[in-house]
């Protein structure tokens, strides 16, 4: 169904078949261009999508994937500014002059160990312990920079004034960038914000989206070496503080709000068991349903952490990670944005884009779900009730700062485990590439009324204002001298990128990575038929 049957069938044919005076809402035939402009790069979000699959870069070692896509902006027309809050894989790229200033950005980092073989449905790793977009990472600002050349091509052609900002989210899976971001003033100016992440349907939603608030920090105890034999009696065990507060933090959890999420990994756990250890580490995720119950559960945290070194005759230090504000969408700009979803419609599935969705499922012991054909419907305080999703997402802090919204776009099979090479399977394959096409096309009509509907912009400002801000003010966990830990995962990466690399997409030898790794998608077994797999 073309675009103005669509909205005929929805009813809201009278918003988008008006004349556009200055200031009014773009209309159907801007709209039609600016899905034109997303179509005529089709292509290029599919060799976009895989290419990033195949870098695969995990937290603060996105260099190749942000510098693959400065590149495609800087030729684009955009101005890049590299390295904002001290962030050295993070960028802005702007462009515009006059009307209201548009955030539009996706998150683009991988996962250490989940390293995936698209297009088959069993766990098979492209490289033996590297790291893997199992989340779907890789699809986001493909996304963001097709919806933007669009928009922008239309702007320049019909004198549309407006500002377009296009930003990655580093590291977003350690949840230790967006607020930075956000201390170093990158969105001060912006009037409207747009977020893009992977999903299996195609919505959006406001309100309180129901994701926590989370402050990662890892705790370090120092103690004393000692022979841990002959002379014990001399030691003091960082490594017994660190075990310590693991137990008596799981005592105390049973008395801690049904809202809290906690959990953590002994980062360091010293070095040789003949060796007392004198330092040791424990990181853990504090996670809450609000700003002032999140400061409460740090607290604790803190205080738990000072009795287990009392206790062992040691010291402690803490060092903030990362933090994530609680998510909360905007009103007006979901709305707005529903509607454009609603136009374009879901992807047109093929047979085996179903067959391998009940491939995957099959022979992962999933849920037997076909990839959806109907949108999802606006998510609303009304119809999610009191529902809470555990995780975090730091874009929260983006919206407490700005009005924001996220999109959710179809390019991922339904029932996937999230963080687990099941959710990688489909992410270059058709499926992503048709869900990030269609999340493309929304977002770029949304530029467009964002752009040309000035009441759009001042209605999403007062309700920000007057309804978001009224039900709690934004209260970051992070200090001034607390830093991003750009040094995470480089240690992992130094090891296994040369040997990711040899798996690196060609698209100027193959038309898709999967054809680059032999797979024939159409193959009702996909079993990998050639030998670069």
């Amino acid at each position: 169904m073309d675009l103005r049957k669509r909205a005929l069938c929805l009813g809201v044919a009278g918003a988008i078949l008006a004349p556009t005076p200055a200031g009014a809402a773009a209309n159907l035939a801007l709209k039609q261009e600016v899905l034109a402009e997303v179509e005529a790069q089709r292509k290029q979000i599919q060799v976009m999508v895989d290419q990033i699959f195949s870098f695969a870069e995990p937290g603060f070692q996105e260099i190749r994937t942000s510098e693959y896509l400065i590149a495609i902006l800087e030729k684009n027309g955009f101005k890049i500014e590299r390295g904002i809050a001290g962030v050295p894989t993070a960028f802005t790229a702007t462009w515009g002059e006059g009307g209201p200033k548009i955030a539009l950005g996706s998150d683009i980092d991988g996962l250490v160990g989940v390293s995936q073989v698209p297009g088959v449905a069993e766990i098979k790793p492209l490289t033996e312990g590297g790291s893997g977009h199992g989340e779907g990472h890789n699809s986001g600002m493909p996304l963001m920079v097709a919806a933007a050349i669009a928009a922008k091509h239309v702007m320049e052609k019909h004198g549309i004034q407006g500002r377009l900002m296009l930003w990655p989210g580093v590291a977003e899976e350690l949840l230790a960038t967006k607020a930075y971001y956000v201390r170093a003033g990158v969105f001060k100016d912006v009037d409207a914000s747009i977020f893009a992440h992977v999903n299996t349907g195609f919505g959006t939603g406001w309100g309180n989206l129901g994701l926590t608030g989370m402050i990662s920090v890892e705790y370090e105890f120092q103690g004393k070496t000692a022979h841990s034999a002959a002379s014990p009696s001399e030691g003091r065990s960082a490594l017994d503080g660190v075990e310590l507060m693991d137990v008596m933090w799981n005592f105390r959890r049973e008395h801690l709000p049904l809202s809290q999420r906690s959990h953590n990994v002994i980062a360091n756990g010293g070095g040789q068991p003949n060796v007392v250890p004198d330092k040791a580490s424990s990181w853990y995720y504090f996670r809450q349903s609000d700003f002032a119950s999140l400061r409460d559960l740090y607290r604790t945290g803190n205080e738990v952490a000072e009795a287990a070194a009392l206790a062992t005759g040691t010291k402690v230090t803490r060092k903030v990670l990362g933090f994530a504000a609680p998510n909360y969408g905007n009103k007006p700009l979901a709305e707005a944005l529903y509607a454009n979803i609603e136009a374009v419609g879901m992807p047109q599935w093929s047979a085996a884009d179903q067959a391998f969705t009940k491939a995957v499922q099959t022979k992962n012991q999933l849920k037997v779900q076909a990839l959806s054909t109907t949108v999802t419907p606006l998510s609303t305080p009304q119809t999610r009730g009191e529902a809470s999703f555990g995780g975090s997402d730091d874009i929260g802090d983006v919206m407490w700062t700005v009005p924001t919204v996220t999109i959710g776009y179809p390019a991922n099979i339904p029932n996937v485990i999230f963080h687990h090479s099941t959710a990688a399977m489909a992410m270059a394959t058709p499926i992503a590439h048709k869900g990030t096409v269609a999340g493309a096309k929304a977002v770029a009509m949304t530029i467009l009324d964002i752009a040309m509907t000035p009441r759009l912009v001042a209605d999403a400002k007062a309700w920000f204002r007057d309804v978001q801000l009224k039900e709690q003010a934004y209260d970051p966990l992070i200090a001034a001298t607390d830093m991003p830990a750009i040094d995470r995962n480089a240690r992992t990466m130094a090891q296994i990128r040369p040997t990711m690399e040899k798996q690196y997409y060609q698209p100027d030898k193959y038309d898709s990575y999967l054809q680059q790794l032999g797979i024939d998608y159409e193959a009702s077994d996909r079993k990998i038929l050639g030998a670069g797999s």
